[in-house]
């Protein structure tokens, strides 16, 4: 169906892969692999004649229908479900050439037109439509809602169903789960498995590539190479290969041997519980895979610090929220070696409970207790927005410890993948996932016995991902942790707390099971779900009603200071490419991470501008 002969791709004067030879066939579900700028993208756009073939052939019958996930979407005034529906332009045609047929009285025309209709499911499209965005995470209210009214996050998810509306025999989906919360992304998972077409998957999630793909294409040292079965599959084939590699073997040994101990430890002390025992599985799982990561460039752990506390931190009957209460009669203890992780659908009050934990918002009653001793490393999704676009790697490492020789700092962040020049470059050239990866040095360098992650896999490659999992498992503090990739979450929690309706409450269960009651909830029939949240009276103390509305002040405070800082950078940004000098042949690399660093800031800008416009309603009905 797809045919690539000798193919190869340049980006500038860099060879990205060559002689790429290679069939998919109508069956295939492959997922696309290779580091950040192998090319991946770039293939894409090969495929759907954004980019031409400069080198060998690519081939595709002509009534081939593609599909292909669009990362932006335009600001438009139109209905949601509209949008979505759209996405089948086929059947849009038809029903614009049946009014058309109804207006101008050509009824001849109907019979034919209604029985093509039919045949194309027509008046079950809107139902479908509907039903592809209650399962990515909409609300029977959001339907109704027009494009602009959501932030660019959420618009990416629209535009995600409506490339899933789009009747197609290829289907190209590029990081689809990036802007999808945990349910959303079991939903979508089950969705591709019963898809008819080729598939072909750019993703860093190896659980929903297990799930979704039957074959892996690797773009690797300029080449693109095929393996038969899903990732996991590929992990134990390139581990065997690695094996093979006389300098390379005695790492795996090494890695193998610490894996091993890691488990025989866990399971020692793990009780009958099915998150501990899923927990055990992971790992050994993990014992099998860890080989095929030796060559990774990132290696780091995450020291503790040396005093500790015990209870670390306690809610007592809090009440969590902003305007309105999101989570009531919230009690939690977290003690050293706790390893949790919140479960919950999109808004139910995960990041709320992780910012009432830290203090970025206070709490709209009860009591918070902190320990003598605590030391929180708090990462939330926004944590790159904190830094300083001007400033470099090496100075942020420094300032926390100016005793530390450059040679030492150099060395701590080798790391994390910064070496040579790239420890001295200008933040404002790093890319998202450089950006998360300095983030999370800065926080493991200053030693918590407490990690608070608020999805701290986003921007990540797979390496990455993986180095983050070993040096996780190997943190002697608590861990709370959210977050979509379920690889990090089976191989580093040992508990689950469910945020659903107001409430926390331990859940009994795997993941496993937690995606079975996903896909039992979706499959409901839909009618029109409310959450009933506890309203103020209007015999509300006034004391309560002022705290709240000091609280939104400080909230809108906070966008505004955050905006002011993304606006600022962008400036900055934006100036170093309306600069001449920035177009010489010696800047041509910067100039492209300069571009996508504008595109990433515009998106943030975008997201923290429909916050402010919501806390902003908030107050006004509040006050």
């Amino acid at each position: 169906m797809l045919s690539f002969t000798n193919l190869a791709l340049r980006r500038g004067p860099n060879l990205l892969f060559e002689d790429a030879s290679f069939v998919i066939h109508r069956d295939k579900k492959v997922g696309l692999i290779g580091s950040n700028g192998a090319g991946k993208t770039s293939l894409f756009k090969m495929i759907t004649g954004e980019l031409e073939v400069e080198e060998g052939y690519l081939d595709y019958p002509h009534d081939l229908r593609i599909s292909y996930l669009a990362q932006e979407v335009a600001e438009t005034d139109e209905v949601a479900v509209q949008y979505v529906l759209e996405g089948d332009k086929q059947l849009i045609e038809i029903q614009q050439k049946i009014r058309s047929a109804e207006e101008n009285e050509r009824f001849d025309e109907l019979g034919e037109l209604h029985a093509i209709f039919n045949s194309m499911d027509g008046h079950a499209a809107l139902s479908k439509a509907e039903q592809l965005m209650i399962g990515l995470g909409f609300s029977q209210e959001d339907l109704k809602k027009t494009v602009k009214d959501f932030s660019g996050g959420w618009r990416v998810r629209l535009n995600l169903a409506r490339t899933l509306m789009q009747p197609s025999d290829l289907l190209l989906l590029d990081e689809p789960t990036n802007h999808l919360d945990l349910d959303a992304i079991v939903w979508l998972a089950d969705w591709i498995k019963s898809f008819k077409g080729a598939l072909i998957l750019i993703s860093h999630d190896r659980e929903f590539l297990d799930e979704c793909v039957n074959t892996i294409a690797h773009i690797h040292r300029q080449a693109i190479e095929l393996y038969t079965g899903n990732y996991s599959q590929f992990e134990e084939v390139k581990a065997l290969r690695l094996a093979e590699q006389a300098a390379t073997f005695k790492k795996q040994q090494r890695e193998i041997a610490h894996m091993q101990d890691f488990v025989r430890r866990f399971k020692a002390k793990a009780t009958k519980a099915r998150q501990a025992q899923s927990r055990v599985k992971a790992l050994e799982r993990m014992e099998v895979i860890a080989p095929a990561h030796v060559d990774s460039p990132f290696h780091f752990s995450i020291p503790q610090a040396e005093k500790i506390s015990d209870p670390l931190l306690t809610l007592d009957e809090a009440t969590l929220g902003y305007s309105e209460p999101v989570l009531q009669k919230i009690n939690l203890s977290l003690h050293p070696g706790d390893r949790i992780g919140l479960l919950g659908p999109n808004g139910a009050g995960k990041s709320t409970l992780m910012k009432s934990l830290v203090g970025a918002i206070s709490l709209l009653d009860g009591h918070k207790f902190e320990g003598g001793n605590l030391k929180v490393g708090y990462f939330s999704q926004h944590q790159v927005d904190d830094l300083d676009l001007s400033k470099t790697a090496y100075q942020y490492i420094h300032q926390l410890d100016t005793d530390k020789t450059e040679q030492q700092v150099r060395t701590y962040l080798g790391g994390y993948d910064f070496k040579n020049d790239k420890v001295k470059d200008p933040i404002k050239l790093f890319s998202g996932g450089e950006k998360a990866r300095l983030a999370l040095a800065i926080i493991a360098y200053q030693k918590p016995n407490l990690l608070l992650m608020d999805e701290p896999t986003n921007h990540l490659d797979m390496e990455m991902r993986q180095a983050l999992t070993m040096a996780l498992q190997s943190f002697g503090g608590a861990i709370l942790l959210i977050s979509h990739d379920r690889h990090l979450l089976a191989n580093n929690v040992d508990k689950f707390l469910l945020v659903e309706d107001g409430s926390l409450n331990e859940f009994d269960g795997d993941l496993h099971d937690y995606s079975l009651r996903i896909l039992k909830n979706l499959n409901k029939p839909q009618q029109g779900k409310s959450k009933k949240k506890d309203r103020p009276t209007e015999g509300a103390n006034k004391k309560a009603e002022q705290k709240i509305i000091r609280q939104l002040k400080a909230e809108i405070m906070s966008a505004e200071k955050r905006l002011k800082r993304l606006q600022g950078k962008i400036t900055d940004v934006e100036a170093v490419l309306q600069s001449p000098d920035t177009y010489d042949g010696d800047f041509q690399e910067d100039l492209h991470d300069l571009i996508r660093n504008q595109s990433e800031l515009k998106s943030e800008i975008e997201e923290v501008e429909q916050v402010w416009l919501n806390l902003s309603e908030q107050l006004e009905a509040a006050s």
